[in-house]
């Protein structure tokens, strides 16, 4: 005779697994906590990146910025001496008129009124406007006449170097000068002395004029030639009026 055995139930079964789980939960060691229960030092830094166009529109403002300012100075300084001019305080031009050593006013125009000039055209070829000739006196007059026939020698090194232009331009400043020069110590010369010195400088400024010329043509030949005279002639002008 067979006996039955009564199935379990699925309430038993859950209690079973249930216990098993327990069991199981009690061999096993538990997960350690990761956090515990104090507040760490946590220190955060920040790092704020300016994009280059920020960095860009920075330094066109600070340009700017100086440029406006400059201005501004400029204006301040125009302004200041324009009202010095029409009637504020009195400007150096007018404490001290005439000084002789820089402009007080528009540029002045040197007369002649000895016969030094080209008897054919009335002036000299060599003639510079706006060259600015200090009254220095007579005794002023005779010493730059001869220091500047002494500076002219000085040409004959830039001979044959491609200088042309430079050679004119010095040519005519220096004999610019001298021409006005030459006239006030004529003018101060006693009346024997003065035919002996518009004699050379007429000389002088003739072969000067020559020069010029063979200068502006660039031509070698006739620029050596002419300042071999015109050596000669700066000679006697530094014996002169040594």
């Amino acid at each position: 005779m067979l006996s039955s055995t009564p199935s379990p139930s699925p309430t038993n079964a859950m209690a079973s697994g249930l216990t098993t789980f327990n069991s199981a939960s009690q061999i096993l060691p538990m997960k350690p906590s990761l956090f515990s229960n104090s507040k760490p030092n946590i220190t955060i830094r920040c790092t704020t990146f300016v994009p280059s166009s920020t960095k860009k529109a920075q330094a066109i403002q600070s340009v700017d910025s100086v440029i406006q300012t400059r201005r501004t100075a400029l204006l301040g300084l125009a302004a200041w001496t324009a009202s010095t001019q029409l009637g504020g305080e009195p400007s150096l031009a007018e404490e001290e008129p005439n000084n002789g050593f820089w402009l007080t006013g528009p540029l002045p125009i040197p007369s002649v009124t000895n016969k030094i000039a080209n008897e054919e055209t009335g002036t000299r070829s060599f003639l510079k406007k706006g060259v600015y000739v200090a009254n220095i006196g007579v005794q002023g007059s005779t010493y730059r006449l001869r220091q500047y026939a002494f500076d002219l020698l000085g040409l004959a090194d830039l001979m044959g170097q491609d200088a042309w232009s430079y050679i004119s331009k010095y040519l005519c400043l220096k004999t610019t000068v001298m021409y006005y020069d030459f006239d006030k110590v004529i003018s101060a010369a006693p009346p024997d002395q003065k035919p002996a010195l518009t004699d050379l400088a007429n000389k002088l400024f003739n072969n000067v004029e020559k020069l010029e010329e063979a200068v502006k043509k660039q031509s070698m030949p006739e620029t050596e030639s002419c300042f071999a005279e015109t050596t000669t002639l700066l000679g006697e002008v530094m014996t002169r009026m040594g």
